[in-house]
């Protein structure tokens, strides 16, 4: 017998992800209805599931494309995501400067036609990585950015030109108001803000100096009338060592709503995987990551995107780098856990710069476990750090075990695997010589309408892999291939796909 969720029986297949949310916070409310039509944020939801309810276009055109990057300084760029409102208008953020300056155009997802541009004050937090300015949009489809000095720019309307915007501080706007430069060069924004339900937002911060609010590096929670509250890296924890969220984790909350899980590190990326209420941010529950073969601190690298993943039954899934590295060929490890923290689950063995995609099981209709989940990771194993080069993607039960042929550990069960079909010539050596190119992803957008998932590759092409036949079916070539920073992929409400390649967004559909 399948696993039981009590939940998932009450939604269809294409909105598996949107019926369990509703039906988990006790909503019908068609304003969060149509919310959950779009596209609202990184991993598409506040779970991070990147489970479409929209079933995604045949991807045979580029129905067309736009730069993210006006001045593209190098690898290790990380964009922020698309969103797509239920109207069907797409949210692009454009890094305009080499240094990070940014704006955010509004277009209308069936033309690419500009509809408005907003520019953001936003400013970088100190980083080795270029990381992303991520913006989401709230259930009443406010548009909620990042901005200087940890404020937020809440656009009341996404859709509309005219709509006006608002600063808001989770630490008072008037506190700001009072001294605009001093927290203008302390306090800055370093993930990608998350949205609940009711419209609260969430993310984390970093203080670099002394401030009149007497703010230290943490998460923060702000309402939709720009009323705050945060809790400092060292109280989250109750650890003073620990000294921020991780770089780039976006918060996830919980199915009920009630609690907001984030990674907190020291200054030598160890640290915890954190539950807090939802509301007041006390924390919950809070769990050391681990390296589940050494048994060593796990590494929570600040120039991954990984975030928490949040399954149909509650269970919790954490992307971290291996320790000693690269015992795991770099590929790191995907922890796994129950809701409350309190029990360490079968990990899988691929978690760098990853954040899990959870679908039913129902859309691979071969597999015969019991299950009523399986999860969608990247799964390179890379040449020149121990791996083969045979980089693969992998759908994986997160419920039974198999015993990892590189390592030797307990890991996930691999119920699908697919290999990159591009070969990699500099990687082919006589060591690795069936290197191929690697899988680009960092959140695989699942569409259980057609039993299959939208994946990028380095090799400039978009992809979708089919289940059932466990074939690439359809291919459409973005760029001639770039080694990049991992990236999303997301479908819009009329089914479009969305892929960044080169530092271009491409709509991609019929």
């Amino acid at each position: 017998m399948k696993r039981t969720l009590s939940i998932a029986a009450m939604a269809g297949a294409t909105c598996l992800g949107l019926g369990l949310l509703l039906s988990a916070q006790g909503s019908t409310d068609s304003v969060l209805l149509y919310w959950l039509r779009g596209w609202p944020g990184f991993g598409y939801n506040a779970q991070h599931t990147a489970l479409s309810p929209n079933a995604s276009q045949p991807i045979n055109n580029i129905h067309w494309q736009t730069p993210l990057d006006l001045q593209q300084s190098g690898g290790g760029i990380h964009y922020g995501p698309p969103l797509v409102t239920p109207r069907n208008n797409v949210i692009v953020t454009v890094k305009t400067t080499l240094n990070g300056s940014f704006r955010i155009d509004c277009r209308k997802g069936s033309t690419g036609a500009v509809l408005w541009t907003q520019t953001t004050d936003y400013v970088l937090p100190p980083q080795t990585w270029t990381p992303p300015c991520a913006s989401t949009l709230t259930p009443n489809l406010s548009l909620a950015t990042p901005a200087i000095g940890g404020t937020v720019l809440l656009r009341y309307s996404a859709d509309i030109a005219s709509s006006g915007v608002v600063r808001q501080a989770f630490y008072g706007i008037a506190n700001y108001n009072a001294a605009p430069s001093t927290y203008n060069t302390v306090v800055k924004i370093n993930t990608p803000i998350t949205s609940d339900s009711r419209g609260n937002l969430y993310f984390g911060f970093l203080v670099t100096g002394p401030n009149p609010a007497g703010l230290l590096s943490g998460l923060a929670r702000m309402n939709p009338n720009g009323v705050g509250t945060w809790i400092s890296a060292g109280a989250a924890c109750n650890d003073a060592t620990m000294s921020q969220v991780s770089m780039n984790c976006a918060p996830a909350i919980s199915l009920d709503g009630q609690v907001v899980y984030a990674a907190f590190h020291d200054t030598s990326e160890v640290g915890y995987l954190v539950g807090m209420n939802s509301t007041t941010l006390a924390p919950l529950y809070k769990v050391r990551l681990k390296d589940p073969s050494s048994g060593q601190d796990a590494w929570i690298a600040d120039y991954s995107t990984a975030s928490p993943a949040i399954g149909p039954d509650g269970e919790v899934y954490y992307g971290v780098l291996e320790n000693p590295f690269p015992a795991n060929n770099d590929r790191g490890w995907m922890l796994h856990f129950n809701s409350t923290l309190t029990t360490t689950l079968i990990p899988g063995a691929f978690g760098w710069d990853n954040t899990a995609s959870p679908f039913p099981s129902s859309a691979v209709p071969q597999y015969t476990g019991t299950s009523t989940y399986l999860l969608l990771t990247k799964y390179n194993n890379y040449a020149g750090i121990g791996g083969d080069g045979v980089n693969k993607i992998a759908v994986l039960d997160p419920h039974t075990s198999q015993i990892d042929p590189i390592t030797g550990a307990t890991i996930m069960k691999e119920i699908l695997l697919k290999i990159s079909p591009t070969p990699d010539p500099p990687n082919q050596t006589p060591s690795t010589p069936n290197a191929v190119r690697e899988w680009c992803l960092n959140s695989g957008a699942v569409d259980v309408a057609t039993n299959s998932a939208l994946v990028n590759n380095s090799d400039g092409k978009l992809y979708r892999w089919h289940f059932p036949t466990n074939s690439l079916s359809q291919v459409k070539t973005l760029t001639a291939g770039v080694l990049e920073a991992y990236t999303p992929t997301a479908i819009g409400a009329d089914g479009t796909v969305y892929a960044i390649n080169d530092a271009i967004l491409f709509a991609v559909g019929q």
